[in-house]
């Protein structure tokens, strides 16, 4: 990513925070603003983060990924009913510490497997039987929304509903959450943690690492890469199952860390505006991050103004980050291009 982007997306997200202590520093302590817009832009960009990380993983590998939407629903719901009905089986009507840490525990994992599985049936639609991308994508998010919508009904329409187990707790990050007017900030749940870990970890793979190495060349030059003997088929299979997986869990953020249920299409387009933020930065996963806090910031601003009585037009701020990418993909802030064979079906030739 190129380095006037980057200082582009900082400066826009340092542009809002701004623009909230400012008209809101009149009503209440500017500190007290800061604190809770940079604290809500994390929280709230945490799903926007791992489905950005997702569309990485798998656009680097040369697959286009527009069902981490369909992803983000599927692991929502499984992972929430894995969760409600692990703590009925070990709780009963009891519910106790344990039994919530261990249906929360369970509830993730289910969210990340199904994450997985739905990566796996992309890999399987796009790199096997090389149905165009966008096409399979499409069809992911179609059943995704189908199927949940159909079991919601079902499961939880008809009779009594098991006791949700509750959402994962708030890590106090031992000396940074001490610090004094700051400190709340470093007061996170674990999976918005944990996408700031990904986050370092995926540069950390992609740029420094072997498999990065040929995850990044089968996304620019497959036939290349599989003349020196990489398999093309499987560093696509791995890599989509792997977004697959991100993605899943930021679908068990939905149920599992925000609120305590589990709503028919409760994603509400977040997969599409990862999307978003993987192009706007630049398909790397700093890039991706930055531009996922620029959402975040203003999503943030609309929940502050709301609760501060700010007097900020919330449809304007909804509508800036996508005035922003617009402008980003016209190469005004430098220019970045997807990977040469994204989208590309490979086919072996010879023997």
């Amino acid at each position: 990513m190129s380095l006037p982007r980057f200082a582009f997306i900082l400066l826009t997200v340092g542009a809002i925070i701004a623009t909230a202590v400012v008209i809101g520093g009149a009503q209440l302590p500017a500190a007290l603003i800061l604190v809770s817009m940079i604290r809500t832009t994390l929280q709230v960009a945490t799903p926007l983060t791992l489905g950005a990380l997702s569309g990485v993983y798998c656009e680097r590998a040369g697959v286009v990924n527009i069902a981490i939407e369909g992803m983000m629903l599927l692991s929502a719901f499984f992972g929430f009913v894995a969760s409600i009905y692990t703590n009925q089986a070990i709780a009963g009507t009891e519910i106790t510490p344990t039994s919530t840490a261990l249906s929360l525990i369970v509830g993730v994992t289910v969210a990340i497997l199904i994450g997985g599985l739905s990566g796996a049936f992309h890999a399987a639609l796009s790199v096997t039987f090389r149905v165009n991308q966008i096409i399979s994508g499409t069809v992911i998010n179609i059943l995704a929304i189908g199927l949940t919508g159909y079991l919601n009904r079902q499961l939880f329409f008809q009779g009594q509903v098991p006791h949700a187990p509750g959402v994962l707790p708030t890590i106090h990050i031992p000396v940074l959450a001490d610090l004094p007017v700051f400190g709340k900030i470093f007061e996170q749940q674990l999976i918005a943690i944990t996408a700031i870990v990904l986050v370092v970890l995926t540069h950390f793979v992609l740029f420094h690492t072997p498999w990065g190495l040929r995850t990044r060349a089968v996304g620019e030059h497959p036939r290349a890469a599989d003349t020196v003997g990489i398999n093309v088929f499987k560093m696509r299979y791995a890599n989509t199952i792997i977004g697959g997986m991100i993605a899943g869990l930021a679908g068990a953020y939905f149920t599992l860390e925000s609120v305590p249920s589990f709503e028919p299409l409760m994603t509400n387009g977040r997969g599409f505006i990862s999307l978003a933020a993987m192009i706007f930065g630049g398909w790397t996963p700093f890039g991706a991050w930055a531009a996922s806090l620029v959402f975040g910031a203003a999503q943030a601003l609309q929940i502050n103004a709301q609760g501060f009585g700010i007097p900020v037009p919330s449809q304007f701020v909804g509508m800036l980050p996508y005035i922003l990418t617009m402008i980003a993909l016209t190469g005004i802030v430098g220019k970045t291009s997807a990977p040469a064979a994204d989208g590309i079906a490979y086919e072996k030739t010879g023997g």
